[in-house]
């Protein structure tokens, strides 16, 4: 479980045990699963009550060795089309200006009639 807690525009992950691949360091999937999460709540923010949103594609670049500490990310909304949404998100540990991984999704977006 992923435990993400959402500060602003910011989401949190604190590390734990299970998220834990080699030694010492966050599993891959545990940091691709806390930034498909930001750039989705990023993206529902922007949208009315109802819509939905669908994975077009997901591209998550591994910068860094996720060390075993809290984690960070905050997306940037690209574009927010009608149907289509291009976010970036990045994410860090203890230095913003050091990310340990950034990810490029395409969420389609289904709006409500």
């Amino acid at each position: 479980m992923l435990a993400l807690r959402r500060e602003g525009p910011r989401v949190t992950m604190p590390f734990a045990d299970g998220l834990m691949g080699r030694p010492g360091f966050l599993h891959g999937g545990a940091i691709a699963g806390l930034l498909e999460n930001t750039a989705w709540v990023a993206v529902l923010d922007m949208l009315p009550v109802g819509a939905k949103i669908k994975p077009i594609s997901l591209t998550v670049d591994y910068l860094r060795g996720g060390a075993s500490v809290e984690t960070f990310a905050e997306a940037e909304i690209v574009r927010l089309g009608r149907r289509v949404a291009n976010v970036l998100v990045t994410a860090w540990q203890d230095d913003r200006a050091k990310p340990i991984a950034t990810a490029n999704l395409k969420l389609m977006i289904d709006r409500p009639a």
